[in-house]
C-alpha cells in the first residue's frame, strides 16, 4: 500500500486546505492509499476537510511569520525566530531527516515547510512541494537587511529547490528563484448551498442579505458591537468572538461544514489569503477585502480575485467601524462571472500519482 506523509505549516487554515484537497484527489484514484499528516493544524479542522481516515503526527517544521494578529507581523520577533531557526542548521536538517525515514513514506508532499524537503533530500526520500508562496520569498520581503538574511535565505532556497517539483498554486507569486516550480490550477472546495436551511434555522426573510466573516485561522476579532445598523443585512462570524448583536449569529452553531455556510452566503468578508479567495470565488461568493499592501502575496491574490469574482477592497478604518454598507451594495450589484473551475488539485494528482507508484518514468494513464 503507497504510503504519502504531508507536511502542513500551521500558519493559517490555507496551507491545511491546500493540502487536503490534493489528498483528497489522490485517494479517490487510490483508495488504498497511506495519509500519514504531519502537522500541528487543529485535528477537528483536518477531520472537516479530509474525506477519508488518516494518521496524524502532531509535529510542526515550520512557523511562518510570528504574527499579532491576522494581518499584523512583529517583524523583530519573526526575524529573531528565523535566526533561531536556522542555528545548527546541518543538526536541524538531520534530526528531520531520521523522523522521516521512521515514517516509511513513499513520498513526501510538504506545504510549505522547507525544512521537511531538506530533510527529506538527505534521507534520499522524494518529495514534492506544493503552495501558492513559499518562505523563502516571504522572509527576503520583511528580513533582506538583516545581518544574517542572506544564509538563511539561501538555506531555504536550496530547501524548495532539492524538491521534485513545487507545485505552484494558482493564484501564486512568481517564485522566480525556483527553477523545479509546475503551475497548477485553483485550489478550492466546492459547497453544497444550504440557504433554506440556514435560513430555516435562524427564521430569516430570504430576501435577507447574509455575509460571512472569516478572517482565516489567526484570530483578530472586529468591535462589532459598536457598527451601526445594517438593515436588511444578517452576519455569520466565528463562535469565538462571542459579539452579541442584532441579526449576528455563529456560523459554527448551525452544525454546517464551513465550505457550505460560505456557499449560501451573498458574500463573504475577510482578509486576503490563499483559500479565502480561492473558494469564494469559486463559489460565486462576492468578496469585500481588507486593505494589506504589506503583504507580498496580496497583489497576486488581487489581481487574480478581481478578474474571477466581485470583489472590492475596504480599509482597516471601515472594517473597524463597520463603514462598509456602501462597499457591499457596490460589490452586489456587479455582474456575477462564471465561476474559476477548480481543477489544481486534479494537476496535482497528475503529478504525483506516477511518484506514488514508481512509474515516473512510463506514460501514466488515469484508470489504467
Amino acid at each position: 500500500m503507497p504510503h504519502l506523509l504531508v507536511a502542513i505549516s500551521s500558519h493559517g487554515f490555507g496551507h491545511a486546505m491546500q493540502a487536503s484537497l490534493v489528498v483528497n484527489a489522490l485517494r479517490a484514484r487510490l483508495p488504498t492509499l497511506q495519509i500519514t499528516l504531519r502537522t500541528q493544524v487543529s485535528p477537528r479542522l483536518l477531520a472537516t476537510r479530509l474525506h477519508s481516515d488518516f494518521q496524524l503526527l502532531p509535529v510542526s517544521s515550520d512557523f511562518g511569520m510570528c504574527m499579532d494578529s491576522a494581518v499584523d507581523i512583529d517583524l523583530a520577533a519573526s526575524a529573531a525566530a528565523y535566526t533561531a531557526f536556522h542555528t545548527d542548521w546541518p543538526k536541524k536538517v538531520a534530526a528531520e531527516a531520521n523522523a522521516l525515514t521512521a515514517t516509511h513514506a513513499d513520498l513526501i508532499l510538504a506545504d510549505i515547510p522547507y525544512l521537511t524537503l531538506a530533510g527529506a533530500q538527505q534521507a534520499g526520500m522524494p518529495a514534492v512541494a506544493l503552495c501558492s508562496l513559499n518562505w523563502a520569498d516571504i522572509y527576503w520581503h520583511y528580513c533582506a537587511k538583516q545581518p544574517n538574511a542572506e544564509p538563511i535565505h539561501q538555506q531555504m532556497l536550496a530547501a524548495y529547490r532539492s524538491a521534485k517539483y513545487f507545485l505552484q498554486a494558482e493564484p501564486s507569486m512568481p517564485m522566480t528563484d525556483l527553477e523545479n516550480t509546475r503551475p497548477i490550477g485553483p485550489l478550492a472546495q466546492l459547497g453544497i448551498n444550504r440557504r433554506a436551511v440556514i435560513n430555516q434555522q435562524l427564521q430569516l426573510n430570504p430576501k435577507q442579505r447574509l455575509v460571512l466573516v472569516a478572517l482565516g485561522g489567526i484570530e483578530m476579532p472586529l468591535p462589532m458591537q459598536s457598527w451601526p445598523k445594517m438593515p436588511g443585512v444578517s452576519m455569520l462570524i466565528p463562535a469565538a468572538w462571542q459579539i452579541q448583536r442584532p441579526n449576528t449569529f455563529a456560523w459554527e452553531n448551525l452544525g454546517l461544514n464551513f465550505i457550505d455556510v460560505l456557499c449560501a452566503c451573498d458574500a463573504i468578508i475577510t482578509k486576503p489569503g490563499y483559500g479565502t479567495f480561492t473558494e469564494a470565488a469559486c463559489n460565486g461568493v462576492a468578496v469585500l477585502y481588507l486593505e494589506r499592501p504589506d503583504w507580498p502575496e496580496t497583489v497576486y491574490l488581487e489581481a487574480w480575485l478581481k478578474k474571477q469574482a466581485r470583489a472590492i477592497s475596504i480599509s482597516r478604518l471601515q472594517l473597524e467601524q463597520g463603514a462598509i454598507m456602501d462597499s457591499l451594495e457596490q460589490v452586489l450589484a456587479a455582474p456575477k462571472p462564471e465561476p474559476p473551475n477548480a481543477n489544481g488539485a486534479e494537476h496535482a494528482a497528475d503529478l504525483l500519482l506516477p511518484l506514488l507508484l514508481g512509474t515516473e518514468n512510463r506514460e501514466w494513464g488515469i484508470g489504467s
